[in-house]
């Protein structure tokens, strides 16, 4: 299987195990010496963190319904070594009723290639995408320059 087309797969699975509420699915995908830089989370590593994600899951997919969403800006592959990053868009639907929320997230995927040839998430980091505060006043303070407008 071509590699590219590996790595995509293995990010749908991680897609699929949100969207289906499936957190073997999405474990099943895992490195063993996974090291995750979750935003809000404590850093984990290896089967202690791969047990807190199970249990972290398991309590997300009790109390809601989820869709995620990924929009994989690049991958790169570099021997047995691939890079992605993007955004995921999650919306999470409470199960006991209330408004969805959603949070849309930057993130920095590292995979690798283990002896069964089979693309493993080795590395996690993800952040809140928030919106750039300093370009939105350089661009409003230009526009007022310009037309004398805001």
């Amino acid at each position: 299987m071509d590699d590219l087309y590996a790595v995509n797969v293995a990010k749908t699975e991680f897609r699929e195990g949100f969207n289906l509420g499936d957190a073997a699915r999405i474990l099943a995908i895992a490195d063993p010496q996974l090291v995750s830089f979750s935003d809000g989370q404590p850093s984990e590593f290896g089967e202690s963190g791969l047990e807190a994600l199970d249990i972290r899951l398991k309590n997300l997919f009790e109390r809601f319904t989820t869709s995620l969403t990924v929009i994989v800006n690049e991958v790169r592959i570099e021997g047995d070594v691939a890079y992605d990053y993007g955004l995921h868009d999650l919306t999470l639907t409470p199960k006991d009723g209330g408004q969805p929320i959603n949070r849309r997230n930057r993130y920095v995927d590292i995979w690798r290639r283990n002896k069964e040839d089979r693309w493993k998430l080795w590395m996690y980091i993800d952040n809140r995408d928030v919106p750039d505060s300093f370009r939105r006043q350089e661009i409003g303070s230009a526009q007022h320059e310009a037309t004398g407008a805001d």
